[in-house]
This record gives C-alpha cells, sequence and structure tokens, in this order.
C-alpha cells in the first residue's frame, strides 16, 4: 500500500514559528484546528508510513500510531517553565512489550528548527540498565564492533550519551570494558535541515538512519529481554 505521507504542509512550520513566539493556551487554543490538521494528521500518516518500513527490518518496532506519538502538552507540575505546548511533535517506537525506558527504540521530531532522528537507550529505568550492563560486561566485544561499524557512525558520528566517572558497583574497575559500564545512556542522535520534512523524502531519510542502529537496538533489547517485571507484556 502507498504511503499517504506526502510531507507537512508549510503551515506547520509557520504553526510552530507561532508556539515559539506565544506559548500559551489563549494562542493555542483558536489554532487547536489548525494543529490538528496541519501537524498531528500528518504526524499519524508518517508513523503509519515509517511502520510499513520498520516491519521490512525490526518488525517489534512497528508502533500504533497514537501510542507512538508524544502528548502535545507538557506536564509542568515540577518544571519552572509553564510553557503548556511543547515545541515539536516526536514519536518513539519502543519493542513490543516493552514501554519507553524499559528499552531500547527509535525516536524522531519535527519543528520549524529541524528533524531530529535517531534511538538506543535514553534515560533508562534502573533495572534496565542494570541488565544492559551485564549484558554488555559478557558480549562487550560485540558491542564494539556494532557501534564501530560505518553505517552509524557515518550518519551520527560517536555513540552519544553521559557516562559516570567511575565503573559502577558491582562490576570491577579493571574489567575490558570498563568505559562501556561507566555509561548512563547509549544512543544515537542527529538534526537535519526542517525542509525534508515538507517531502515523502522524510520517510526513506528516517528509513535510513533507524536501520543503521538497529543492531544497536537490538543488541541492547537482548540483555533486556526475559528480564522485565511481570506485568510489562
Amino acid at each position: 500500500m502507498a504511503s499517504k505521507f506526502r510531507g507537512f504542509p508549510p503551515e506547520a512550520m509557520e504553526f510552530f514559528r507561532g508556539l515559539a513566539l506565544h506559548n500559551t493556551r489563549e494562542w493555542f487554543q483558536p489554532r487547536k484546528q489548525i494543529f490538528e490538521e496541519t501537524v498531528r494528521q500528518p504526524m499519524l500518516q508518517l508513523v503509519e508510513a515509517l511502520n510499513g518500513e520498520l516491519l521490512r527490518f525490526a518488525p517489534l518496532h512497528a508502533t500504533d500510531p497514537e501510542k507512538a506519538i508524544f502528548r502535545f502538552y507538557r506536564d509542568t507540575r515540577f518544571s519552572k517553565d509553564k510553557s503548556p505546548y511543547k515545541d515539536r511533535i516526536a514519536a518513539t517506537f519502543p519493542r513490543r512489550g516493552m514501554v519507553r525506558h524499559q528499552g531500547a527504540m527509535y525516536y524522531f521530531s519535527v519543528n520549524d528548527k529541524g528533524v531530529a532522528m535517531g534511538g538506543g537507550l535514553y534515560m533508562p529505568m534502573p533495572e534496565t540498565l542494570l541488565a544492559v550492563r551485564n549484558h554488555i560486561a559478557v558480549h562487550h566485544e560485540d558491542m564494539r564492533a556494532i557501534i564501530a561499524a560505518k553505517p552509524p557512525t557515518r550518519l551520527y558520528g560517536e555513540l552519544q550519551g553521559e557516562s559516570l566517572a567511575r565503573v559502577p558497583k558491582g562490576f570491577p574497575a579493571t574489567h575490558p570494558a570498563a568505559g562501556l559500564l561507566k555509561r548512563k545512556h547509549f544512543f544515537y542522535y542527529v538534526e537535519t535541515d526542517p525542509q525534508v520534512a515538507l517531502t515523502p523524502a522524510l520517510v526513506p531519510l528516517l528509513r535510513k538512519h533507524f536501520e543503521a542502529i538497529t543492531p544497536l537496538v537490538d543488541f541492547l533489547n537482548s540483555g533486556v529481554v526475559g528480564k522485565k517485571k511481570p506485568g510489562h507484556e
């Protein structure tokens, strides 16, 4: 089936430019229909198109579009920034049976500043991070080969994410994978020109970037599968 996604309309970028200047309910409410028609509907079509691509190389990550797309309304309860709306529309594709932050996944977002894309493990749950570290401790040579491969390094550069100052408790400081075990996050992330979001070319662009990091996503999730708490299936 041919993709319905033909690109976000120019009005979507105009919406985000206006939102950047007037992030208030008073500004948004009269323009809610514009958001629905020019931002959210194309986003749903884009996620559907990406699901079709994921079925070819990462079928367990095809996700219900309604669940993949982040809520556009910000949770301001514990934030000094009381702006009610996010400055971008974004989606994630977690592995089936996992929730966000429980395993490695794919991510992208769109606004007038650019298209961001990537994936991996970002801000994982404590039990997820421990499971991944245990997996790396045993299979660190595989991990090094994955992050040294040409596809991800050509598109993203080096693996990204914060690291601890010391090897975490439970692992010897002299472990051959000490540098990898110190990591708190394991992900790739890059931004590109927003103009591509106005065209159907966004679908193959995202596919190329997702496919390049699939070995990393699969490796990280292989350390988590079977170690999830009951109730997450």
